[in-house]
């Protein structure tokens, strides 16, 4: 069945589900490759349940769809998930068409693993994997039981965390670990990292999780927001850092602690959704500590924070929205070239899919950049949805 967009254009865009049945299925984040190689397959996650968060025992089915014949391809199940970031499942670097990479419950331990799809050998990290350097050598590791205690939608709910009454550990941390051997080593922890922080933005003492980090685009340093939230404080704050691959050279690129999403352009340079000093703003960063200003790109353009990502040639950009007052979530891509913005769908967010168990759009580009994956729940149950984008893009 074929959905046209709710947005009317010259030419109408059209999104097309994947999956289908009673189950709801969904990918994750934005940022982790859904596609395979070759485009031909798209992994997704399946649940029996969206309207609840996820509790210690439940499992979420992994397996790919073939995007032609829309065959289904079960490859495992996993008690490590979320409905944010599913269970980080995405494709190896280094066999893209081949092997993927996710996180399970092992021996009572969150453990990464690689999954070959056509034989399910599988080889077993040390550490549950938070992202994948794209030259495929190493992947960072954080500690998603403390996640789950900090911000519950993006952490692991089967097993406690050992380190839950330590503000900032020495024991805990980021962890970089090796694709090839599975061995892993904490390359910097969270009590440096508050040593780090602390005199930066003048905080009393306060517990402190590592929330997003991410590869550069060649692997030589990673980003990671460092969030705490303060005694009597309402909201966590946020600390945009960046490291060597090694947790060496650490770097803090602001002061301001309302920083969001982002994605990396190239090996030094990343566009944000933050705080600055023009605001609220999407902007792009070079991961430098000469004291340069972030470059806003469309103040015009982009005033809500949404969920970003560079189209593979980094012409163009993908964008979504939180729902509207009418209840809308927003699909965009902008031409940074032109820059200029047009509006790909909208799409209704069922309000009782809320919270850490909402429905993200997190729009995900294909290998060749000529369509889009997205999940949505507009139809009432999860689902994941293709858009080809090969019309639009001759104008």
């Amino acid at each position: 069945m074929v959905h046209e967009s709710t947005f009317q254009m010259k030419e109408r865009i059209l999104s097309v589900p994947i999956t289908d049945g009673d189950d709801h299925t969904f990918f994750g984040y934005y940022d982790n490759p859904a596609f395979s190689g070759d485009d031909r397959f798209h992994l997704v996650h399946r649940v029996p349940f969206c309207d609840r968060m996820q509790k210690a025992g439940d499992s979420a089915e992994i397996g790919l769809i073939e995007l032609d014949s829309g065959t289904y391809i079960r490859l495992s199940e996993t008690t490590a998930w979320n409905f944010q970031q599913g269970s980080m499942l995405q494709w190896h670097p280094l066999a893209p068409n081949d092997q993927v990479i996710h996180n399970a419950t092992v021996n009572g331990q969150y453990r990464g693993v690689i999954r070959h799809i056509w034989t399910q050998a599988v080889t077993y990290l040390d550490n549950p994997v938070a992202c994948v350097d794209p030259v495929g050598k190493y992947a960072l590791g954080i500690n998603f039981a403390r996640m789950f205690d900090f911000r519950p939608g993006y952490g692991y709910a089967d097993l406690a965390d050992p380190f839950r009454s330590a503000l900032h550990p020495a024991e805990d941390g980021v962890f970089r670990i090796d694709l090839k051997s599975g061995a892993s080593r904490l390359i910097v922890s969270l009590d440096e990292i508050w040593s780090f922080i602390k005199p930066i933005f003048r905080t009393g003492e306060a517990k402190l999780t590592i929330n997003h980090i991410t590869f550069n685009t060649n692997g030589t340093r990673f980003l990671m927001l460092a969030r705490w939230t303060p005694p009597n404080g309402k909201s966590h704050l946020t600390a945009l850092l960046t490291a060597n691959a090694d947790g060496s050279e650490l770097r803090c690129l602001s002061t301001d602690t309302m920083q969001s999403h982002y994605h990396w352009r190239d090996e030094s340079r990343f566009v944000m959704y933050g705080g600055g000093r023009h605001g609220h703003q999407l902007y792009v960063y070079e991961d430098a500590t000469d004291g340069r200003e972030p470059e806003v790109i469309d103040a015009d353009y982009f005033l809500r924070d949404g969920h970003c990502s560079y189209s593979p040639d980094r012409t163009r950009m993908l964008y979504d929205s939180y729902p509207d007052k009418s209840g809308m979530r927003h699909l965009y891509m902008y031409d940074l070239n032109l820059g200029r913005g047009k509006e790909l769908g909208s799409y209704y967010s069922p309000p009782h899919i809320a919270g850490d168990i909402r429905c993200d759009l997190h729009p995900r580009w294909n290998r060749t950049g000529t369509a889009i994956s997205f999940d949505s729940a507009h139809e009432g149950r999860r689902r994941v949805y293709v858009m080809d984008l090969r019309e639009l893009l001759q104008d």
